[in-house]
């Protein structure tokens, strides 16, 4: 008689066992921000890692929560999340007369309200465009997230007309 042999079966075996543990780490994901990281060049993409050193680790109350992909040109905070991208294009509504713009303490924005009811704000006179998008769930705070953010764009991104 063998008392050693061990009889008892093993419900998951090593492939099971690797694609529940693969199941498990991707759902995750599912819920974390997005958004697409600007391509600009050298001299913006510089003035952007600056800004990013001195963004505040909370905005409207809610922790830094940075989107995917990981870059220096974006950030994030809170679950409904406030995005910022540094180094976008001009918008095209920026020439139109016409823009809503606003301006929080020391700096210019665009306003645009997008077809979901969220709010985007593109800053104005910075040599750099920074735009951050208020989700439709965030609105209610007003321009709190921009007040928040202001301090460092002042410091990060000096004044004058981007290239």
């Amino acid at each position: 008689m063998n008392f050693f042999r061990h009889r008892h079966r093993t419900v998951l075996g090593p492939p099971a066992l690797a694609l529940l543990l693969a199941a498990t780490g991707c759902s995750s994901a599912d819920d974390s921000p997005s958004a697409a990281v600007p391509s600009p060049g050298t001299k913006v993409t510089k003035l952007c890692r600056k800004l990013d050193s001195a963004l505040p680790s909370k905005v409207d109350g809610q922790a830094r929560r940075d989107p995917a992909p990981a870059s220096a040109l974006t950030a994030g905070w809170g679950n409904a999340a406030i995005i910022l991208r540094c180094g976008v294009e001009r918008p095209e509504k920026m020439s139109d007369p016409e823009a809503d713009g606003v301006e929080v303490n020391g700096v210019g924005w665009l306003l645009e309200k997008q077809d979901d009811g969220s709010f985007r704000f593109t800053t104005t006179l910075r040599t750099a465009y920074v735009e951050v998008t208020i989700p439709k769930a965030r609105t209610g705070n007003g321009v709190a997230p921009l007040v928040d953010l202001a301090p460092a764009i002042k410091k990060a991104i000096p004044e004058g007309i981007a290239d």
